[in-house]
């Protein structure tokens, strides 16, 4: 998993059909990967700029859409959870 900020939206008037209708985001890595790059995700949780967000990729993140949203969509890189705390021990 990993930690990211929600720096922007990804508008694309031309997309794969089964993305249709899913909100995609662009989102800063600032933990659990190469700090400082950027993805593009699926936004399955209505999450805002500036939002910290929990990141699922890979083969989780393509099951997740298959499963939620009943689609065989190319994703590798869902928003799965906002961080509201973050409580370092």
């Amino acid at each position: 998993m990993i930690v990211g900020r929600l720096v922007g939206s990804i508008w694309a008037t031309r997309k794969y059909d089964e993305l249709s209708g899913m909100k995609l985001m662009r989102v800063e890595v600032l933990a659990g990967g190469e700090v400082g790059s950027q993805l593009i995700c699926v936004d399955t949780i209505s999450a805002g700029v500036g939002d910290r967000v929990i990141v699922t990729t890979g083969a989780a993140a393509y099951h997740f859409v298959r499963d939620e949203f009943q689609r065989n969509a190319p994703v590798d890189a869902v928003i799965v959870g906002i961080i509201d705390e973050d409580v370092s021990l």
